[in-house]
């Protein structure tokens, strides 16, 4: 996965834990703006999150958060 994508799903994920608590869950559209404005990057965060690691629609963002830190 990019950096560049790496640190949005970070960002993204310590955003939501701050407004709503540890317990939120995200899925991979939580990290891209309705308007599909980059397809590469959002067919990443995709099959990271599907193919890859086969997650549920819905996942703890502290989860999500420590398996980006840890390189998943």
């Amino acid at each position: 996965m990019r950096a560049e994508l790496r640190a949005k799903i970070l960002a993204v994920c310590d955003q939501k834990i701050k407004a709503k608590g540890e317990n939120v869950g995200v899925s991979f559209y939580a990290f891209f703006k309705n308007k599909n404005d980059d397809p590469e990057q959002l067919m990443e965060a995709a099959t990271w999150w599907i193919q890859t690691h086969q997650l549920d629609h819905f996942v703890k963002a502290r989860t999500i958060k420590e398996m980006v830190k840890n390189n998943l």
